[in-house]
């Protein structure tokens, strides 16, 4: 068993080298921090989303914004789009579990907030929909994957792509970029 833990913390550090060698990720880190930080300096807000543990990160990072990272500061409006049980389970009942997360971007998203649809795959359904609704909308759309980047890679106007096919090690790269927008949003803005 202890040669199972090691390997799977080295396939975690693998991973994460690939992000951090990556200029391409480093640069689209960069830009959603840069727009992120003009958003909310405009009193726009962060809408994002996700399924199973992709919306556990969601609801991570917007509590991070919205409660506070390492500062006491001014809360920042960021939400993670299924929190409200009742309009999720409403809305799963009369359009369908896809239009979940684009009936709430029609109903709050507008232009020039920012969206961060989360999703290994980049295929769910749900996400993609939301993606879509929120170009309509004129947000910037941001989108956090794996290595391929699915249907949402021609989608989104930024791409995290995690360089790994590996599910947990792809959530594991998601939060840590997660923690690194927040943190520099903190400091930026801060």
């Amino acid at each position: 068993m202890k040669n199972r833990i090691i390997k799977c913390i080295e396939d975690s550090i693998s991973v994460k080298q690939l992000v951090l060698t990556s200029e391409g990720l480093i640069n689209n880190i960069q830009e959603i921090v840069q727009k992120s930080v003009e958003a909310f300096k405009s009193d726009k807000k962060m809408l994002l989303c996700g399924n199973g543990g992709s919306a556990s990160d969601a609801q991570h990072i917007a509590a991070e914004l919205s409660g506070r990272f390492y500062k006491d500061r001014k809360a920042l409006f960021a939400e993670a789009l299924h929190v409200n049980s009742s309009f999720v389970t409403a809305v799963a009942n009369d359009y369908g579990y896809d239009n979940i997360y684009s009936r709430m971007i029609e109903a709050a998203g507008r232009k020039e907030d920012i969206f961060i649809g989360i999703s290994t795959s980049g295929n769910s359904p749900n996400i993609v929909n939301a993606v879509k609704k929120a170009n309509q909308n004129g947000m910037t759309t941001i989108g956090f994957t794996g290595e391929d980047g699915g249907e949402i890679n021609n989608l989104c106007d930024i791409m995290i792509k995690i360089p790994s096919s590996d599910t947990p090690r792809v959530q594991e790269s998601h939060i840590l970029v997660g923690h690194i927008i927040c943190q520099l949003i903190e400091e930026e803005l801060f």
